[in-house]
C-alpha cells in the first residue's frame, strides 16, 4: 500500500533482470519503496541485484517466473502478494529482444518471440489486474517499444509482438478505469543495454537511467503513455501516418 506521501512501497518486476526495470526500481527505492520481488527464470541470475537492494535496506526476494508458462502466472502473482501484502506496482519487463539473426526467418523462433512478448504480457497482465482490482489500487507498468508503433520489414516479428503488447496494455488500462488500478504504457526507443550490445544504435539512443527518469516523471504527471525519450512522440506520430511507399524508404535508411 502506498504510504501517506503517496510513494510506492512494493514492486513486483516480471523480467527481474531488465536493466530498464531495475533502473526504475532504484528510483522507487530512493523514494521510499521498501519491498521488491524479482520474477526471474533463474534465481541465481538476480543474486547481485538482490544483494545490492538488501544492502540499501530493501526487503528483496526472487520468485520463479516464466513468460512462456501462462498457466503459472496467477500463482506467481498470488505468491508475490502473499510475500509483500498489497502490490503497488507490477512492471512487465520481460521479452525476447530484436537482434537475433533468426527472429524474422525461423517460424518456430518467431512464434516463440510472439508467445513471450505478447502472449506472456497478456496472461501476466490479466493476472496482475485481478490482484490490483482486489486491492483497489496499484499500477501495471507495461514496457513496450516505439518499434511497435509501426513495424519495419527488418524487425517485423519483434515490432508486431510489441505492437500487440502495446494495444493490449492500453485496452487493459481502459478496463481498469474506476477500479483504483491502472495500466501505464512505456514506449522506449533504442536503449544501450547488455542485450543491445553489438546492435547498430537507432537515432536518439539512450540509457536505462535516462529512461527511468522519464518514466518517474511521467508517473508523477499521471500519464497513461510515456514515450522515452519524449522526442519519440512527435516523431512517431508523424511516421505512423506516412504512406507505405514512403515508410519503406524511411525505415530502410
Amino acid at each position: 500500500m502506498r504510504d501517506a506521501l503517496g510513494s510506492v512501497q512494493s514492486v513486483l518486476v516480471l523480467g527481474g533482470n531488465s536493466e530498464i526495470a531495475l533502473a526504475i526500481v532504484d528510483r522507487l527505492v530512493a523514494s521510499r519503496c521498501k519491498k521488491v520481488v524479482l520474477g526471474v527464470r533463474s534465481p541465481a541470475s538476480a543474486t547481485t541485484t538482490l544483494n545490492r537492494l538488501r544492502s540499501a535496506g530493501v526487503d528483496a526476494d526472487t520468485i520463479d517466473f516464466d513468460a512462456l508458462d501462462p498457466a503459472s502466472h496467477t500463482k506467481v502473482i498470488d505468491a508475490a502478494a502473499e510475500r509483500m501484502g498489497d502490490i503497488d506496482m507490477v512492471i512487465l519487463a520481460f521479452g525476447i529482444l530484436d537482434g537475433h539473426a533468426e527472429i524474422d526467418t525461423d517460424p518456430v523462433f518467431a512464434a516463440r518471440v510472439v508467445q513471450t512478448n505478447f502472449g506472456g504480457a497478456v496472461s501476466a497482465g490479466l493476472a496482475s489486474a485481478v490482484q490490483l482490482r482486489k486491492q483497489g489500487h496499484g499500477t501495471i507498468l507495461s514496457i513496450t517499444s516505439v518499434a511497435g508503433v509501426r513495424s519495419r520489414a527488418e524487425n517485423m516479428i519483434y515490432a508486431s509482438s510489441k505492437a500487440g503488447m502495446d494495444s493490449f496494455s492500453q485496452a487493459l488500462g481502459d478496463a481498469l478505469i474506476g477500479t483504483g488500478a491502472r495500466c501505464v504504457v512505456v514506449r522506449p526507443g533504442f536503449v544501450h543495454t547488455h542485450m543491445t550490445e553489438g546492435m547498430k544504435p537507432a537515432p536518439f539512443a539512450t540509457t536505462p537511467d535516462k529512461i527511468a527518469d522519464t518514466v518517474i516523471n511521467g508517473l508523477q504527471k499521471n500519464k497513461e503513455i510515456i514515450w522515452a525519450p519524449s522526442i519519440m512522440m512527435p516523431m512517431f506520430l508523424t511516421l505512423r501516418h506516412l504512406p507505405r511507399f514512403l515508410w519503406r524508404r524511411v525505415s530502410a535508411t
